[in-house]
């Protein structure tokens, strides 16, 4: 069976018979059936989705005579049977001018075309002009047809086919009903060959029309072509392995091979994958597109999985695979496999820089986790634990809050005495730390002026910009006594009485504690004293105690950190614990964390901005940088500004 009579035996002959194009379908039978024709009408689309079919279609529909040869003959049903339908279809209908505009590029074509437009048809009810391709005419050819499409005469119909009508002049777009036909998506390419072959009774795999579907890229025309030439190739059948060897296309297993391997982190399965496509002497850079592709739609399947393309026939194994990474996961081996794409050029040879690649995939995951946990499907933020309604969880939270520690309150050191003079940017920082002893009114005793200077790191770093121009820099003089260097205690505020500091528990808080259970703020204040690190450390902070029995700690998870949950870090947070005399074994519970109640790492970034702040202020009030502002205009940059905890 050759490729003309396979695509002619099936090629669509009325509106209801065309593949995927419903929405073309309606708009002309309904524009038929009233009796509302246009006289110039755009079809356009990639190639092989029927632009020329269905300009043939409704030529026929226009000169049909089965209803009469008057203007009612008019149908969106053609009979097939008279004599225009027929000699349509054959080719030989007089008044149906068919030309090609790829290879009728000249304005004398155009010209001699339009010659003929004034006269009557001859055989048919219209004179049909269809013109194919027509983004190839000339813009001369383009100004000779405008004033013809415009207003032709009223027994002429202009049917133009085009893949590219952005070529097309705007006033010619303008003139004409354009209608998009749609690109054939895999699914229904399959599914009309299934159709197909089964009325011809040809044996087929359902996985070579994935792969025929596939190759051809939306194209149904090309679709009927390559299963004609696989029936061909299998002598009678369209089979799975006669269709990828006919087309040379990458076996779509051994993707799937190599995301299974990374899945479980098996990294000797990974490079027998890849020595087994090293045998069929694929294109390795093809392989990593491909393997990018399916991490993409794994990523999909993750987030909606209804969403998932079914381009190769296996949404299934996608759905059940996606499962078995981590949202982090695929992200990250998808960044490493669009740069490892990018990196080949320079790579001694291709499968090395493939192999790389995959091995960097698995290199540059979370230490730590040995096997990623099961992601259920679909990944949602809702919270799977404590409702609103529950008075048991209400009294839980309340009591929870109510044993926090009260934060203490800050206190004000005083300013030392020395800073360095502005840089030739105007730019002015304190190069030596400010103390935070008493000021001289306040001590006891005089200050000995044999100490070395500040033995603490300074309590803050700070970048300060000045607007103004800087002045002479003034020669550096000699040291002078402390006690005239000393500032006036006028101009500095005194400080306001301060509460007295609650009580801090010290490190080992779990072993000095008498109690034998866990709560909430005892976890605040010995969680540093765990001495965890890392991840573990990231993932325990972001917990609080949700029940403790003395056998089993039940720590809340905030949701947005469940993907971290592994083994590894129950076992180190049950070690840190057995160390500070609190054995437990250690259960997490993903649940909305209530928003009155801090967490270790809240409290961390509280106690951060409240340092930030106050050493903001003390600078805000320090004699020498209140000089340096009046004087130069310096700024403060309030971002620069570090506490002493965050520089050690």
């Amino acid at each position: 069976m050759s490729y003309q009579v396979l695509a002619r035996k099936w090629r669509p002959r009325t509106f209801h018979e065309l593949v995927g194009q419903a929405h073309v379908q309606r708009a002309l039978v309904n524009a038929l059936d009233q009796g509302r024709l246009h006289h110039a009408y755009l079809f356009t689309g990639t190639r092989g989705v029927g632009k020329t079919t269905l300009a043939r279609i409704l030529a026929k529909c226009l000169n049909c005579t089965a209803n009469g040869r008057g203007e009612e003959g008019v149908t969106s049903t053609p009979c097939g049977q008279c004599a225009s339908c027929q000699a349509i279809d054959e080719g030989r209908f007089v008044d149906l001018i068919e030309v090609d505009a790829a290879s009728r590029t000249k304005v004398e074509d155009t010209r001699e075309l339009l010659d003929n437009v004034q006269y009557a048809p001859t055989q048919g009810r219209y004179k049909v002009y269809l013109i194919d391709e027509v983004h190839m005419l000339s813009t001369s050819s383009f100004n000779a047809l405008l004033k013809t499409l415009e207003e032709p005469p009223p027994h002429v119909k202009f049917l133009l086919a085009t893949t590219d009508p952005q070529k097309l002049p705007p006033t010619v777009l303008s003139r004409c009903l354009q209608f998009t036909l749609k690109h054939m998506p895999p699914e229904r390419v399959v599914e009309h060959l299934t159709y197909v072959l089964g009325e011809e009774g040809v044996a087929f795999d359902e996985s070579a029309l994935w792969l025929l579907g596939k190759a051809a890229e939306g194209s149904m025309r090309d679709a009927m072509s390559l299963t004609d030439q696989a029936i061909a190739f299998g002598q009678g059948s369209v089979r799975h392995a006669d269709v990828a060897s006919m087309l040379g296309t990458l076996d779509h297993r051994h993707i799937l091979g190599l995301a299974e391997a990374l899945a479980d982190v098996d990294v000797q399965r990974l490079l027998a994958e890849v020595s087994q496509l090293a045998e069929q002497g694929p294109d390795f850079a093809a392989v990593l597109d491909e393997l990018a592709s399916m991490l993409h739609r794994l990523a999909v399947a993750q987030m909606v999985p209804d969403a998932v393309d079914n381009s190769h026939g296996d949404r299934d194994v996608i759905l059940q695979l996606a499962s078995r990474f981590t949202a982090e996961d695929i992200q990250l081996y998808y960044q490493i496999g669009i740069q490892g794409r990018g990196d080949m050029v320079h790579a001694p040879d291709l499968r090395s820089a493939l192999e790389m690649t995959l091995l960097r995939m698995l290199a540059f995951r979370p230490q730590g986790v040995p096997k990623p946990p099961r992601t259920p499907l679909p990944l949602r933020s809702e919270p799977s634990g404590i409702t609103a309604g529950d008075p048991n969880a209400a009294a839980q939270v309340a009591s929870t809050s109510a044993a926090l520690p009260a934060p203490s309150p800050p206190v004000e050191p005083s300013p030392s005495e020395s800073h360095r003079e502005s840089d030739q940017r105007g730019e002015v920082a304190p190069q030596t730390a400010f103390s935070a002893q008493p000021s001289q009114a306040e001590s006891e005793g005089p200050v000995i002026q044999e100490e070395p200077p500040l033995q603490e790191p300074p309590p803050w770093s700070v970048d300060t910009e000045v607007t103004a121009p800087e002045p002479e820099p003034e020669p550096v003089s000699a040291p002078e006594p402390v006690a005239e260097r000393e500032p006036e205690p006028a101009s500095f505020p005194e400080p306001e009485p301060e509460p007295e500091p609650d009580i801090v528990m010290p490190s080992n808080a779990m072993a000095e504690n008498g109690s034998d259970t866990l709560d909430n703020a005892l976890w605040l204040q010995s969680f540093d004293s765990l001495g965890l690190g890392g991840l573990t450390r990231n993932l325990a902070g972001n917990c609080l105690v949700e029940s403790d029995d003395g056998k089993l700690l039940t720590l809340r998870l905030d949701p947005s950190q469940a993907a971290m949950q592994a083994e590894v870090h129950q076992t180190r947070i049950e070690r840190a614990l057995g160390e500070q005399g609190k054995p437990r074994r250690v259960a997490f519970y993903v649940a909305e964390l209530p928003s009155n109640v801090e967490t270790p790492r809240k409290r961390e970034e509280r106690l951060n901005k409240e340092r930030h702040a106050q050493a903001v202020d003390l600078l805000n009030h320090d004699p020498h940088v209140q000089k340096l502002q009046q004087a130069f205009g310096a700024k403060l940059i309030e971002s620069s500004v570090k506490p002493a905890e965050q520089l050690r």
